[in-house]
């Protein structure tokens, strides 16, 4: 065997890296009845400084690569693809850090940092699969992790809960997945990505397989009608661990989605994209629909990711270059306007203890910063423009309207019409309604500072600097 090709693996092998030195430094500042008065020496900026390495050193995209006999391979649009989650789990880390200052938390800080960088190390390999058996391990080494982050909390707020319907839906998608990929290996005699497309002419069983890998992937990505379970968990998981499930898990599952189409399944586009014309228009429409009757932040976000589930779609449905750097691009900015949002509702709740629409009456006057910021970012999410957001819906409605969509192109903007209308509730409560208690003023901590700017950053940056779009476009491929 040719141990050089670990090294191949540069994002991998840093990312391990900096999980075990994480889980030896839990071993040793870990809270002690007998030392240190029991106080937790392990705090967040271990882990932001060795994920802010990692992040840096993996950035600048490598040249194409196979390892392990095309069970591994990576191309330069996929290293992006990790970077923008490495991000993304970076600011996660920062908005945690008041969380994890509580008392019951404090003691199993290493544990969700554990915990959360296994799920983006699970990412890592689903991306860069070349086989489905690849593809398999990694998506389960992202989704059983999650389970133990959702339940996290599991004395407070529906977490214990949560994470048992969460466990039992992803045993299941994945059921059905696995499912899938035994029929395509039964039809056609392999899992590699690159040999399967030679043996597919569209017949009844492959069409069969093909559902039922989409239903599991619908399940990770919570398309409707796969979706029941988002809104539960979203609500019973502690906020920072809601914020991670609604951008990175979401982005990368998408990702992972549009390649395997791509590569996999491209002798049957006909057949997939009559499949993802319907589940878009179903997605968005009725978790739009939905959110106008939440009272909940969380729920409300919950319908909201499902609904912007479906925009990325968009991107999936046109199966081109176009469309793959459209849905990238989307992923980027949806993640700085979510984190944003998840920010501001993480350390409400924390403060003030106030989890609904009606307790951020009056948000304005008493904290006018966070109702200022939390406003730019569901702008950013309603697609208003000069926001990144309004760019990121015209690139990704731009994709599926080149490639013939017209009409559900026509159904997204309607759609996008009504979620301004539940994103502007949220900042009518903050500046027009009064309040008789409204939240008590707080100054937050520097962490969540620096997660809330490094996403009012992203939301503004990424509207004026067109480079971004366009580097991204370079590494792009499809059909």
């Amino acid at each position: 065997m040719d141990y050089s090709q670990f090294l191949l693996l540069k994002e991998e092998l840093s990312l391990v890296l900096v999980i075990v030195i994480l889980f030896i430094a839990d071993l040793f500042m870990s809270p002690d009845a007998h030392k240190n008065s029991g106080k937790p020496m392990l705090n967040t900026m271990l882990p932001v400084v060795l994920l802010a390495i990692h992040t840096l050193i993996t950035i600048v995209p490598g040249p194409v690569a196979d390892a392990f006999g095309g069970m591994y391979h990576n191309q330069p649009i996929q290293s992006i693809v990790k970077s923008i989650l490495s991000i993304g789990t970076l600011i996660v880390f920062l908005m945690a850090h008041e969380w994890m200052r509580r008392p019951d938390t404090a003691i199993k800080q290493g544990e969700f940092y554990v915990l959360t960088l296994s799920t983006l190390l699970g990412m890592y390999f689903m991306i860069s699969s070349g086989h489905f058996l690849m593809f398999f391990i990694g998506l389960e080494t992202a989704s059983i992790p999650m389970a133990a982050l959702v339940a996290f909390d599991k004395y407070r707020h529906h977490s214990a809960e949560a994470g048992a319907k969460y466990i039992l839906t992803a045993l299941f998608s994945s059921g059905l997945l696995l499912y899938g990929i035994s029929l395509i290996y039964g039809s056609v005699g392999t899992l590699y990505f690159a040999d399967i497309p030679a043996h597919l002419d569209g017949n009844p069983l492959q069409i069969m397989a093909f559902v039922f890998f989409f239903s599991g992937m619908g399940f990770k990505i919570s398309l409707v009608p796969f979706h029941l379970w988002t809104a539960d968990v979203y609500e019973g998981a502690p906020s920072t661990v809601t914020a991670y499930l609604s951008v990175i898990s979401k982005g990368s599952a998408a990702f992972v989605l549009m390649a395997i189409l791509i590569k996999v399944f491209a002798p049957m586009v006909a057949q997939w994209q009559e499949v993802l014309y319907w589940v878009t228009i179903a997605s968005i429409t009725l978790a739009n629909l939905f959110a106008l009757r939440q009272q909940n932040l969380k729920r409300l976000m919950a319908f909201s990711s499902i609904s912007q589930a479906g925009y990325i779609m968009l991107g999936i449905i046109s199966g081109t270059s176009q469309g793959m750097t459209s849905l990238v691009y989307y992923v980027l900015i949806y993640m700085f306007a979510n984190l944003a949002v998840f920010t501001v509702i993480t350390i409400v709740a924390l403060r003030a203890h106030k989890y609904t629409l009606e307790d951020y009456n009056g948000l304005y006057g008493t904290n006018p910063k966070l109702a200022f910021l939390m406003t730019l970012a569901l702008f950013s999410l309603a697609g208003i423009p000069p926001f990144a957001g309004f760019f990121s819906k015209f690139f990704i409605f731009a994709a599926a309207f080149r490639s013939g969509f017209h009409l559900l192109v026509f159904i997204a903007l309607l759609n996008t019409i009504i979620s301004l209308y539940y994103y502007l509730r949220i900042v009518k409560a903050m500046y027009i309604n009064k309040s008789d208690e409204p939240i008590a003023a707080f100054r937050s901590d520097n962490y969540t500072r620096a997660s809330l700017a490094i996403c009012t950053l992203g939301i503004l940056a990424l509207s004026i600097a067109s480079a971004v779009y366009q580097s991204i476009d370079k590494f792009s491929f499809g059909l």
